[in-house]
């Protein structure tokens, strides 16, 4: 296993040279690297690496139905449809002329769409590998398959929400604040909409009468731009992140405030002196548990916080010695994933706080993640330009 610290050094190694005139370049070296690429971690816990994108890989997705493919979209412009199995490229969804940021599949796998930072959306027919529908909205920066039907949502920089229906496109627009709109996740009921602001408003729109139902905005919204929303398994209740590190529970059917989750800093902040930035903390990610009263909400400081919904106390902390950038919780148990600046993956049971198991491979940090159905694989992207498939069997299960 690699020493601790080389973590906090990650920063400060340019992956792409070969680490030679690193001066600890020494420490990367092992026995057995045979098969190795230069500056890769020595450890590889990973069964297949895709390698065709040739920048950092910013997004994955994996088909709903089968569980079988992967979507990922990077900063070289370029999407590419995949096989989990062997990393076998399927197709490469061609066009785009700007990084590609957002990517996933229709609940049915029929479709999958790919949208980059230009705004620039097209979706393909997964089985004929054909462009079926494009679109250019403004700089787009979110995009969200409906959970039932064959309708796409996203989110701009112009405060727009947009929906279509592919691939006759029929189009809805709902018009939030004059900034941008940052995230937005369709209800499980699929009638609802929620999209967070920049501004620290949340809006919950009605999606078949374009209105918003409710607004939540001033002492409601945050104080600063949402980063993260989520809704639990019957969309009854609805989290929200910001930059200013709070986690808003809100009921969905009535729009109001249930409780506040914030995170208390371990120190007083010292006021920044001249020139020095304070350090930074905000949600980057948060989920409901499906199988109990519990919340996960991820930290830029690296704290995992999981919060008890029943008692709306904070239940467990778990330290990563770098940023969260994304979490997901398994279907069917309380277990959480991380992912984080670090290149790992770690599992945590959410009942007792501790780690379950860590996976590494990747040589830099790690910007996605995704995990299938039965919790059997994940599926990362990294600043590494690679995508990794892990498998997670479990021997407790």
């Amino acid at each position: 296993a690699l020493p601790h610290d080389l973590a906090a050094e990650m920063d400060d190694v340019d992956f792409e040279d070969e680490g030679a005139e690193e001066p600890d370049g020494e420490a990367w070296e092992t026995e057995d690297d045979e098969g190795l690429e230069d500056g890769m971690e020595a450890q590889d816990d990973s069964e297949v690496t895709f390698s065709l994108h040739s920048a950092s890989v910013f997004c994955v997705s994996l088909d709903p139905k089968t569980n079988t493919l992967a979507v990922t979209g990077g900063e070289d412009d370029k999407a590419f449809v995949w096989r989990l199995s062997d990393g076998e490229l399927l197709f490469e969804c061609s066009g785009h002329k700007d990084s590609v940021t957002c990517a996933g599949f229709s609940h049915d796998s029929v479709f999958v769409a790919t949208g980059d930072m230009s705004g620039l959306i097209k979706v393909w027919r997964v089985d004929t590998k054909e462009e079926v529908w494009s679109f250019e909205v403004g700089d787009l920066e979110w995009m969200e398959w409906h959970p039932q039907a064959h309708v796409l949502l996203a989110g701009t920089a112009d405060g727009n929400s947009w929906m279509w229906k592919i691939p006759s496109g029929d189009c809805k627009t709902f018009q939030g604040p004059a900034c941008p709109a940052t995230c937005g996740k369709i209800l499980p009921d699929g009638k609802r909409a929620v999209v967070g602001y920049e501004d620290g408003t949340m809006r919950i729109w009605d999606l078949k009468q374009g209105t918003s139902l409710h607004v939540l905005k001033g002492q409601d919204g945050h104080q600063d731009p949402l980063t993260c929303v989520a809704s639990n398994q019957d969309g009854s209740l609805i989290l929200t992140g910001s930059v200013d590190c709070h986690a808003k529970l809100v009921n969905s059917a009535t729009g109001k405030v249930v409780c506040v989750f914030k995170m208390e800093s371990v120190a007083p902040k010292a006021p920044a002196s001249e020139g020095e930035e304070a350090e930074s903390n905000s949600v980057e990610s948060l989920g409901f548990c499906n199988v109990m009263p519990l919340a996960a909400v991820g930290y830029l400081d690296g704290t995992l916080a999981i919060y008890d919904l029943s008692t709306q106390s904070l239940r467990h902390k778990c330290q990563h010695e770098s940023g969260i950038v994304q979490l997901l919780w398994e279907e069917n148990s309380a277990v959480v994933y991380t992912c984080s600046l670090d290149g790992a993956v770690r599992l945590w049971d959410a009942r007792s706080g501790k780690m379950i198991s860590e996976y590494r491979g990747h040589s830099a940090e790690i910007l996605d993640f995704a995990v299938n159905k039965d919790a059997s694989i994940v599926v990362t992207t990294s600043g590494d330009h690679q995508a990794k498939v892990f498998c997670v069997q479990r021997p407790d299960r």
